[in-house]
């Protein structure tokens, strides 16, 4: 192989990634394209010879272009980054359910259909019967600890 073809091979190689990077955004395929053309230019300028130097030339430029610009271009160019909360206790605390089956008395566990589906739940150690509308206020082990609503919630 010529190494001008080659460098034709590396600059289309390079010119792919950098317009793959429209279908996988992320930031990362256009260096990997950017390191494509840095060797072609070191071919066709005679700096690199065979497929070996250009691979081992094509990794080092990639990772040193990740490392020095990926920052800069994710401050220039923002995205969409939000944290959300990860503690499952807060996100089904004082939400309302429904009693599927009778909760008590005592520590007798019922069932009770929250967010689609049914848990196990415990009560106060009264009887609450299946319909009532209940307020979660804990999760114990898998089972959700719930008290009734009063008549105005």
């Amino acid at each position: 192989m010529m190494s001008s073809d080659a460098v034709w091979y590396w600059l289309l190689a390079g010119a792919a990634l950098m317009l793959a990077e429209l279908v996988i955004p992320g930031g990362i395929v256009v260096f990997l394209g950017a390191a494509c053309v840095v060797v072609a230019g070191a071919l066709w300028a005679g700096i690199v010879h065979g497929w070996v130097q250009s691979l081992t030339l094509w990794f080092i430029s990639s990772i040193v272009l990740l490392l020095s610009f990926r920052q800069v271009t994710q401050r220039m160019l923002g995205g969409d980054s939000h944290v959300d909360n990860t503690d499952e206790e807060l996100d089904i605390y004082n939400q309302r359910a429904q009693v599927k089956e009778a909760i008590g008395p005592g520590e007798k566990t019922g069932r009770i259909t929250f967010q689609g589906a049914d848990w196990p739940a415990l009560g106060d150690g009264s009887v609450i019967p299946a319909g009532t509308a209940v307020r979660i206020i804990c999760r114990e082990n898998i089972a959700l600890v719930v008290e009734p609503l009063q008549d105005g919630e």
